[in-house]
């Protein structure tokens, strides 16, 4: 993995300057037992993420962040750090989405963003298609959870 930094500004950031096999770090964050409640109150009530009790009884052992959640915040990150406010133009989806450790109440998270290939649209060539790994990692360095997705992003105006 070969850790980059962006040479532009996010409001200077376009198709042209996402590297393809670089990888960005992108920022931290953690959610609190009352964050994780609160979501799964309203998006995902499922009684690991709801009840101290019920969660302790689980093969959890414990509250643990909805999947979704963890996904909500990694883009909160990304959108502050890696996208461009001027050039991102949204997804057309994602290819692949894994929870691969459970996350618990206050642990720091850190966001990464893999590169994995770019090329401009054959149909809209004011455009490219940038594919992504994005990457939730834990302080031991332990993947949690990884999206493949891809993002359509405007080239630099000529």
């Amino acid at each position: 993995m070969r850790i980059a930094t962006f040479n532009t500004p996010p409001n200077e950031r376009y198709f042209e300057d996402y590297e393809v096999g670089a990888t960005y770090e992108c920022g931290e964050f953690s959610l609190s037992e009352t964050e994780i409640i609160a979501f799964a109150q309203r998006f995902d009530p499922q009684a690991f993420h709801l009840d101290r009790e019920a969660a302790a009884k689980s093969h959890f052992g414990g509250i643990i962040a909805s999947g979704w959640h963890i996904g909500s915040a990694m883009m909160r990150v990304i959108v502050d750090n890696f996208l461009s406010p001027v050039a991102s133009m949204g997804s057309p989806g994602v290819d692949e989405i894994r929870w691969l450790k459970p996350v618990r109440p206050d642990e720091v998270l850190k966001v990464r963003v893999t590169v994995e290939q770019a090329r401009l649209s054959v149909s809209k060539p004011d455009r490219g298609l940038v594919h992504n790994l994005m990457e939730v990692v834990d302080r031991d360095a332990q993947v949690r959870m990884h999206v493949r997705s891809v993002g359509l992003i405007g080239c630099r105006p000529r």
